[in-house]
């Protein structure tokens, strides 16, 4: 049960994640041959939707778009501010999160007892892995929507593109921004709301009786 406890945000967001997917999977399998019934097409089975750049044109554009936000979230905060955010440093002072690694502090990882470059690339980890998620996400993206939308020309007789002309149809990137600027659009919203308002027990909130002007959790 300690385990379950000590894991459960994690647990709860996985499990949602998979209900969600899951609900992706058989609504868009009902619209994409709902799609090839009115184009003509072929209508497909469950395992073969999967496979189809309908799924995977859905799938990894909204993932995409998370890794991105969160990984400029991650670099933009080491250097800029919001006064009074939770969501922010502290501009007037020292933070915890920019001292050197000690490589001698108990249970330190391994990589800041190795030092050298092992650390130089652990130093920077988060940012690297979420900027590498944001590109294959984006990778696949692009394939997904364009085998989509070389099936969707195929049916109506129309010219098809290679990839590396697709990447120039304004499909693939309208497909990017309107997802983008949610995500931006939700990041600034969080940090400036948890300037004046709060959640009581949350770490992303600020103590209740914290004073608007008070930076940090």
């Amino acid at each position: 049960m300690k385990t379950m406890r000590n894991n459960s945000l994690s647990i709860a967001f996985v499990v949602m994640f998979l209900l969600s997917l899951v609900g992706q999977v058989f609504t868009g399998l009902k619209e994409h041959n709902s799609e090839m019934k009115d184009l003509g097409g072929k209508e497909v089975g469950l395992g073969e939707y999967l496979g189809t750049g309908h799924f995977m044109q859905a799938t990894f554009e909204n993932w995409e778009s998370e890794f991105l936000q969160m990984a400029l979230f991650v670099v933009m905060t080491i250097s800029l501010y919001q006064k009074g955010s939770s969501e922010s440093k502290d501009p007037d002072k020292k933070e915890d999160v920019d001292r050197e690694p000690n490589p001698r502090r108990k249970n330190a990882p391994y990589p800041v007892k190795v030092g050298g470059w092992v650390l130089a690339l652990y130093k920077r980890s988060l940012s690297l892995v979420l900027f590498l998620l944001f590109f294959l996400s984006f990778l696949l993206h692009w394939y997904g929507s364009a085998r989509d939308y070389n099936q969707e020309q195929a049916l109506k007789g129309m010219p098809t593109q290679s990839p590396m002309e697709y990447l120039g149809n304004a499909r693939l990137w309208f497909e990017s921004f309107q997802n983008w600027q949610s995500e931006f659009l939700s990041v600034f919203v969080i940090v400036i709301l948890s300037v004046f308002l709060r959640q009581q027990g949350s770490p992303q909130s600020k103590p209740v009786d914290a004073p608007h002007g008070e930076t940090g959790e």
